[in-house]
């Protein structure tokens, strides 16, 4: 018999349900039946599972859609819901934002976030919270559906934050010449003459009265053959 992928209801920021397939199938839905909802029940786990799309900081460094993500997990039952502790641990590629040479870096993303019970309200939260403290917790919340609970939106915030912003090959590279692009670590005495800016002008001034020189030269030449022809 084909198993079908039950349904997760979120909260929006209007507090209206929304309607969500979340697939027990995908390695990074997990299963909490077997904790059970006694407080203080604990559970250990370890998973790989495949990177999804965008998986990182966009333009910049990431780990690969596809790739092997190594999950350690600890599963904790509380009152509200499933508190759940955990590294992810992959390989990031990139851009080394000095030399633009591609970079390849492990990272190992820690996390803690707590997936609440569809009935917290009831088991574990305060009655006398005020309505607008209610709106602001529900628009953060993460829920359990069906004893079911996603954790790739808590994954993704994880990674970012480990992952650097600006990616170096290594910490050392000095990057490439602004001049003309080469490879300065491939070529450590590669240099252009300095010219002092307030020269500049003069010396674009001094070519050009070489140019003209030149072409009086070339049209008295030319003015002396004529007359010899003559």
């Amino acid at each position: 018999m084909t198993a079908h992928p039950t349904t997760r209801t979120t909260i929006s920021k209007a507090g209206t349900a929304l309607n969500a397939r979340l697939d027990h199938r995908n390695p990074l839905v997990f299963d909490t039946h077997e904790l059970g909802r006694r407080p203080g029940a604990l559970k250990r786990l370890t998973r790989t599972a495949e990177a999804p799309k965008d998986f990182g900081i966009d333009g910049v460094i990431g780990v690969p859609e596809g790739a092997p993500v190594e999950l350690t997990l600890r599963l904790e039952s509380v009152m509200e819901g499933v508190l759940v502790t955990g590294t992810a641990r992959a390989t990031a590629e990139g851009e080394c934002v000095r030399c633009l040479e591609p970079v390849r870096q492990d990272v190992a993303a820690d996390f803690q976030e707590m997936f609440s019970y569809p009935d917290a309200d009831d088991r574990g939260r305060s009655k006398q919270a005020e309505p607008a403290d209610d709106a602001e917790d529900d628009e953060d919340r993460l829920y359990i559906e069906d004893g079911l609970f996603d954790l790739e939106p808590v994954l993704r915030d994880a990674v970012v934050l480990a992952l650097p912003m600006q990616p170096v090959c290594r910490e050392t590279c000095a990057g490439l010449c602004s001049e003309c692009g080469i490879r300065l670590d491939e070529n450590p005495d590669h240099h252009h003459a300095a010219v002092d800016p307030r020269w500049a002008a003069l010396q674009g001034l001094a070519e050009t009265v070489k140019d003209g020189e030149k072409d009086n030269m070339g049209g008295a030449v030319t003015g002396a053959d004529e007359k010899q022809e003559k």
